[in-house]
C-alpha cells in the first residue's frame, strides 16, 4: 500500500442467495456480480458489458429483476437474491426445459439473464402476450437467436399454445 493511500473500506454483509445464507467481508466498491461470481463461485450469471446494457448479469433481488453489474455488493446486505442456479432443483425447470426444447439459445451467453427476466415476467404475468414477453426481455441482448425462439420458449413455459 502506498504511503498516504487508505485501504479500501470494507463492510460485512449477509445475503441469501438461492436459499443459502452467505456472510462476507466486501470492499465498498465491489459489484454484486463479482460477489456472486468470484467470491461465491456462482458462475451462471455472466458479465457481458459492466454497463447495464446487455442483461447477462440479471438476477432477482428481493423479488425484483435487477442487473447485478449495476449494484454494489454492500447494497445486497440483508437481501434475498435468486440467480440462474436457483431455477433448477435437480432437473431443469419448465422454463429451462422450454429453452432447450425450442432452441432458445445458441452460444448461451445471454441465456442466464434471459431466464431470469422470463422468470420475473412469468411470476408477475403467468400468461403474457408476445408483446409483453418482448418488453420483459428488452433489457437482454442476444446476438445469436434473433429472439423468436426465446419468445416462443417463454410462451410455451407459460402453458400457452404457440404456432409453428
Amino acid at each position: 500500500m502506498e504511503a498516504g493511500r487508505a485501504a479500501p473500506a470494507t463492510s460485512r454483509i449477509t445475503v441469501e442467495i438461492n436459499g443459502t445464507m452467505y456472510e462476507r467481508e466486501v470492499e465498498a466498491r465491489r459489484l454484486l456480480i463479482h460477489l456472486i461470481r468470484d467470491d461465491l463461485d456462482l458462475t451462471g450469471s455472466h458479465v457481458g458489458c459492466d454497463t447495464g446494457n446487455c442483461g447477462a448479469c440479471s438476477v432477482i433481488f428481493d423479488g425484483t429483476l435487477v442487473k447485478s453489474c449495476m449494484l454494489l455488493a454492500v447494497q445486497a446486505d440483508g437481501a434475498s437474491i435468486e440467480t440462474v442456479e436457483g431455477l433448477a432443483d435437480g432437473e431443469l425447470s419448465p422454463l429451462q426445459q422450454a429453452f432447450s426444447d425450442h432452441h432458445a439459445l445458441q452460444c448461451g451467453y445471454c441465456t442466464p439473464g434471459m431466464l431470469m427476466s422470463a422468470t420475473a415476467l412469468l411470476r408477475d404475468n403467468p400468461s403474457p402476450s408476445d408483446e409483453e414477453i418482448a418488453k420483459a426481455i428488452q433489457g437482454n441482448i442476444c446476438r445469436c437467436t434473433g429472439y423468436w425462439n426465446i419468445v416462443k420458449a417463454i410462451k410455451v413455459a407459460s402453458g400457452q399454445e404457440v404456432g409453428t
